[in-house]
This record gives C-alpha cells, sequence and structure tokens, in this order.
C-alpha cells in the first residue's frame, strides 16, 4: 500500500513569523496557524474549537512569509505533517510533538486592504507584485539536514 502524508489548512497567524537561517544559509520560518471549527451540537447551540498548528518553512518560502505575513493574516497552507521528538533536558523525559513542513502556501486577503485598516502610525510595506487574486508560491523541497536549533523548545 502507498504512503500518502498531505496536510492543507486555513486559517489566521498567531503570530509573526520567526525567520532563522542555517550555517549553510537556507532560510527557516516558523509559524504558528489557528485553525477554527464550527459546528452546531445536538442541542442547538453554536460550538467553536479552535487548532493551533505549528509550521515550518524553508528556503525562498520562508522569507516570502517573514516579509508579507504579519500576527493575524489569513493563510493557506499545504504541507506534510512531521513528528519531532526530543528529549526534555530538565526532566529528561522523551517528548514529542506532531507539526507542519511547508511545501506551498496562498495568501488569502490582499496586502492593499490591510494597509488601508492599518495605523497611520505603521509604516507601510512593500508589497509583492503580482496580478489580483491569491498568490501562490511553488513547493521548495526542505533541506533535510537541517535539524532545529539546539536553543529552540519546541512547545
Amino acid at each position: 500500500m502507498a504512503n500518502f502524508n498531505k496536510v492543507i489548512l486555513v486559517g489566521n497567524l498567531t503570530r509573526d513569523p520567526e525567520l532563522r537561517y542555517t550555517p549553510k544559509g537556507v532560510a527557516i520560518a516558523k509559524l504558528g496557524l489557528a485553525v477554527n471549527r464550527r459546528w452546531t451540537s445536538e442541542t442547538g447551540e453554536v460550538r467553536e474549537e479552535t487548532t493551533f498548528v505549528d509550521i515550518d518553512a524553508f528556503g525562498k518560502q520562508a522569507e516570502t512569509i517573514a516579509n508579507y505575513c504579519k500576527k493575524g493574516r489569513p493563510l493557506l497552507v499545504e504541507g506534510r505533517l512531521r513528528m519531532d521528538q526530543w528529549e526534555d533536558k530538565q526532566s529528561g523525559q522523551k517528548r514529542t510533538k506532531l507539526g507542519v513542513v511547508l511545501e506551498s502556501f496562498s495568501f488569502l486577503d490582499s496586502p492593499r486592504a490591510e494597509a488601508a485598516s492599518a495605523p497611520a502610525s505603521e509604516p507601510e510595506r512593500r508589497e509583492p507584485t503580482a496580478a489580483a487574486g491569491p498568490a501562490t508560491v511553488e513547493p521548495v523541497v526542505p533541506e533535510p539536514e537541517a535539524p532545529p536549533p539546539e536553543d529552540d523548545v519546541p512547545f
């Protein structure tokens, strides 16, 4: 049987992306995405749950996301699930965390709309020069030998 590992999420960024570079110069952006699910319970009450997902982007996509995305911006993310494992330095316990490695993404809003609603004191950002509509960045294969920084606790 063939394996298939694909995730498609739509949500809002929970924080500004954090951009770093590996010693070999590969860009890595860490971002958080809040994905909401709304449903009606058996009693007719509208319920909502939010799932918070950590996402890692690599290469040119990491730089693009870091340059054009801020906390609260809606984003469509396609990627694959990855299980991170490490040993807690304080307790010695084995820890795991499920995250997503970004393969492609689309902006779901217009940077112009964001700029129009931004406070006047906020500096103006450069906008990507692209045709109207969602911007899509082609998938980039992440460098497989790029481990997460030692000082970065993944939760």
